[in-house]
């Protein structure tokens, strides 16, 4: 299967009809395009993607099996952002992929540090693309335009060939505050109006929430009041992945006369990558955790992986008392900065139920008045906007199960879309000559990684 010098196809392998391991194929003249290229992570695995004993496969990716067939015909490899449903499987799936990978500046960084582990930092080009700046890869031209999301570097794309013009969107949200970043670019998606964009590839993550996601600066006065009130120590559990949170905390923990401190490695490591990239404002402010048990307890903010009741993550093991270097005490407040993912509920309960039995104040999303969580991805009337903006001729949601492409499609049928294309992975997209839909057009799986070796997961 080979689309010609007419076809513009796009193919889905991971992502679409499910929540994470995101990869995405776009076919023209004998030739193809990866985007993105993640993994998901058991419920037994922790943040980190560290497996506990068992055999079973905690880290799982996409099977890319059918564009490995097809590996002297794939032209590169984009990586829309850092997160790991988008990054994380580079380092597994390269040595069968062998292909050029093109990203900005953090998700670089991020890359590359995964690649050292891996062995493969010398073997794979990478290529660094400033935003808004267009490249030929192959017979497809890419734009990267700026968008906003709850980590740095995240782009959109617009994928343009001979015979149409694609807009990827990846994750994104309208966010009028992002703390960091230099924001979104509406000036340039109004311009796509006036581009012929022939499909929408779109975020569906959030398509069936009413509203408008709330911007990153308006956490700030939520988790200050939190913080204020607090009389002992204060532990925040948030996606390691948000610097703008960090950011947001280590301001409050200077005006707070507070000791900031991370526990976990992936917070340590995207921090490092933050301030490697210059993302990171606040110098070299951390408490080094060693040290953490010394100071008095009502001048530390700590900031800990483990929102979700991870096993093995900091705030799992501060939980159970077995954190090596603190040990929490009655009257510390621990804040859940985060949403619950469907799926983690009992963890995630099972985790709060153990910090109050330590008689521990524990503040969630949820029982907090003022808000104190921001979503990444965009909410009904985001959607509508950008639907309203770019006034493509037809849309294919992505990134979400089924419901939230069916909520994603509604909305753009109500935006004036004229075409809606509900699908899954292994359907094959047709953009060009004509739009369309050919159902289970290849066999899509999962590979799993067990005792470091990745296995067909049936």
């Amino acid at each position: 299967m080979s689309p010609d010098s007419d076809d513009f196809w796009f193919l889905p392998l991971g992502g679409t009809g499910e929540i994470g391991m995101n990869m995405n194929l776009y076919g023209h003249d004998g030739q193809w395009l990866m985007v993105d290229c993640g993994v998901i992570f058991d419920k037994n695995t922790d943040v980190d993607g560290e497996a506990l004993p068992a055999t079973q496969a905690h880290v799982q990716m996409a099977d890319p099996h059918f564009i490995v067939e097809r590996r002297q015909a794939l032209v590169g490899l984009i990586i829309t952002h850092a997160h790991e449903d988008h990054i994380g499987a580079v380092a597994y799936l390269w040595p069968q992929l062998r292909c050029p990978v093109y990203t900005t500046a953090f998700t670089a960084e991020i890359l590359r540090r995964k690649l050292v582990e891996a062995g493969l930092e010398k073997e794979v080009p990478v290529t660094i693309v400033n935003g808004g700046q267009q490249l030929s890869i192959g017979k497809f031209d890419v734009e990267w335009v700026r968008l906003t999301h709850s980590i740095p570097d995240p782009y959109s794309l617009v994928i343009s060939t001979a015979v149409g013009k694609v807009f990827h969107t990846g994750d994104w949200k309208l966010d009028k505050a992002p703390v960091i970043g230099d924001g979104f670019d509406s000036e340039r998606y109004q311009q796509l109006a006036n581009e012929d964009i022939d499909v929408m590839v779109c975020d569906s993550t959030n398509a069936n929430v009413a509203g408008q996601s709330a911007t990153e600066a308006s956490l700030y006065k939520g988790l200050k009041h939190h913080v204020e009130q607090a009389k002992g120590r204060v532990i925040v559990a948030c996606f390691g992945s948000n610097i703008a949170r960090l950011h947001t905390l280590a301001k409050i923990a200077q005006e707070t006369d507070r000791h900031l401190g991370l526990l976990g490695r992936s917070l340590i490591n995207m921090m490092s990558a933050a301030r490697a990239t210059g993302r990171w404002l606040y110098g070299n402010s951390l408490v080094d955790s060693n040290y953490l048990s010394l100071l008095p307890a009502n001048t530390v903010l700590l900031v800990a992986t483990g929102s979700q009741g991870e096993p093995r993550t900091a705030l799992n093991r501060l939980s159970m008392n077995d954190f090596r270097d603190l040990q929490l005490e009655p009257n510390d407040t621990v804040i859940f900065s985060s949403k619950m993912i469907p799926g983690n509920e009992l963890a995630i309960e099972a985790l709060i139920e153990r910090l109050k039995a330590l008689k521990l104040n524990v503040i969630t999303a949820e029982t907090s008045i003022e808000p104190i969580h921001a979503s990444g991805h965009p909410a009904a009337e985001e959607l509508k906007q950008m639907y309203s903006w770019v006034k493509p001729k037809c849309a294919i949601p992505v990134h979400g199960e089924f419901h939230h492409l069916q909520a994603n499609a509604a909305l753009a049928k109500s935006g004036n879309v004229d075409k809606q294309l509900l699908g899954q992975n292994g359907d094959l997209y047709f953009i060009s000559p004509v739009k369309g839909i050919r159902r289970r057009a290849i066999k899509t799986g999962r590979l799993g990684l067990v005792r470091g070796k990745l296995q067909k997961i049936d």
